[in-house]
């Protein structure tokens, strides 16, 4: 009995390796053929606006404070009405994400209170020396919508008075 047992396990191991011969390979072009990702994949940082060009981020670090991997850095700076980057009292001056440290756990998503940080469906991260790992606003930040002016903007004052603009309901 101790003989049959490992020549039939290798039999059964024969068997698939056969099988898999006659199996069409699954094979992608990778640069001309990219494969689809799920809705749920965490891949490239973003960092959204809203439709009036005007950028999400209120320069909080509430994403680096959950971050794990200590891989989020953001310093933040005063809005004025003559320089206006976002709706609220203050932008991010300086953001960068090192993608070396990141673990994509989405935490920095999870913790945004405007939805500015958005982890998108870019799987294409290659790097060949670690200074450009560290991807600043100037890379993350997405382009103005169309219909939206650039930042900064000059602004009337008092229009924006509160860190999170109010949210419609999309019920209405």
């Amino acid at each position: 009995m101790r003989l049959v047992e490992p020549f039939l396990e290798m039999i059964g191991g024969m068997k698939t390796t056969l099988m898999m011969m006659f199996e069409k390979p699954v094979t992608v072009q990778y640069p001309e053929e990219k494969r689809q990702v799920s809705k749920r994949y965490r891949g490239r940082h973003e960092l959204k606006r809203y439709d009036n060009g005007l950028e999400k981020c209120i320069g909080c670090a509430l994403c680096a404070a959950a971050c794990p991997a200590d891989a989020i850095f953001v310093e933040s700076s005063e809005n004025t009405d003559e320089k206006r980057f976002s709706p609220g009292e203050r932008y991010a001056s300086t953001y960068e994400i090192n993608m070396l440290r990141c673990i994509y756990c989405g935490f920095c998503e999870d913790a945004c209170p405007t939805e500015a940080v958005v982890l998108g469906d870019n799987y294409e991260l290659t790097f060949t020396d670690r200074r450009d790992a560290i991807y600043t606003k100037d890379m993350l930040i997405v382009p103005v919508p169309q219909g939206g002016a650039p930042t900064p903007q000059v602004t009337e004052p008092g229009l924006f008075n509160r860190s999170v603009p109010e949210m419609n309901d999309p019920q209405d």
